[in-house]
C-alpha cells in the first residue's frame, strides 16, 4: 500500500513551506518541488497519492503539469492552486488535468487540509476498488475454467423457497475439481 503522500509543485518557496505547515501534523510525507519538470521526477521516482500545483509556473503551468501528471500518473488526485482566479484557467485544468480540487490563493487551510485528506481518502477508496476488481476478473477466470472442465458446474437450481439446491456430486469429481483448483492456485 502507498504510504499517505503529497506532491507540493509551486515556484514560490514561501507557499510551499505554508502548504507544508498546513499538512505537517497530518502524517503525510511531503515532497515538494519548485518547478513542474522537478514535480514530474518526484512522481517518477516514488508514489505519491495528491499533487498540489500551482497555475502560474515558469517553464510549463499547472495547467499543463496536472494535464502530464493524469496521462503519466493517472491514480493520482491532482489539486491546482491559483493567485490568478480567471475561469480560462479553471477551465483549462478541469479540461486538461481533471483536477479534483480548484484553490485560490489565499487558500483557507482548513478547506485545504480537508481536500488533502478527502483526495488521499479517495485515491485509498480507488485503489481498493483496482483490487477488487482483479480478485472478480480472477475468480471469473477460475469459474470458467472449472466449467469447460466440467459442464454444468456452475448452473444453480434453486428449490420452491429460493434456497439453491445443490447437486449430488461425488467423491471423485469432488476430487477431481479439489485436485484442478490445487493447480491452478497452489498453496505458497
Amino acid at each position: 500500500m502507498v504510504e499517505d503522500s503529497v506532491l507540493i509543485v509551486d515556484d514560490e518557496p514561501f507557499v510551499i513551506n505554508s502548504i507544508r505547515r498546513v499538512l505537517i501534523d497530518a502524517g503525510y510525507m511531503i515532497f515538494s518541488a519548485e518547478n513542474a519538470y522537478k514535480g514530474l521526477d518526484i512522481l517518477k521516482a516514488h508514489p505519491v497519492k495528491v499533487v498540489i500545483s500551482d497555475e502560474m509556473m515558469p517553464g510549463m503551468s499547472g495547467s499543463e503539469f496536472l494535464s502530464q501528471v493524469r496521462q503519466q500518473f493517472p491514480n493520482v488526485i491532482r489539486i491546482m492552486l491559483t493567485g490568478q482566479a480567471s475561469i480560462e484557467a479553471a477551465m483549462r485544468a478541469v479540461n486538461e488535468g481533471e483536477i479534483y480540487r480548484f484553490f485560490t490563493k489565499p487558500w483557507n487551510d482548513l478547506d485545504l487540509r480537508f481536500a488533502v485528506k478527502a483526495g488521499i481518502d479517495r485515491y485509498d477508496l480507488e485503489e481498493r476498488n483496482r483490487k477488487l476488481l482483479e480478485i472478480v476478473k480472477r475468480q471469473e477466470m477460475d469459474l470458467k475454467m472449472l466449467e469447460n472442465r466440467f459442464p454444468g458446474i456452475t448452473i444453480l437450481s434453486h428449490d420452491e423457497e429460493g434456497r439453491i439446491v445443490l447437486p449430488d456430486v461425488s467423491q471423485e469429481e469432488m476430487s477431481q475439481i479439489i485436485a484442478q483448483c490445487e493447480c491452478d492456485h497452489p498453496l505458497e
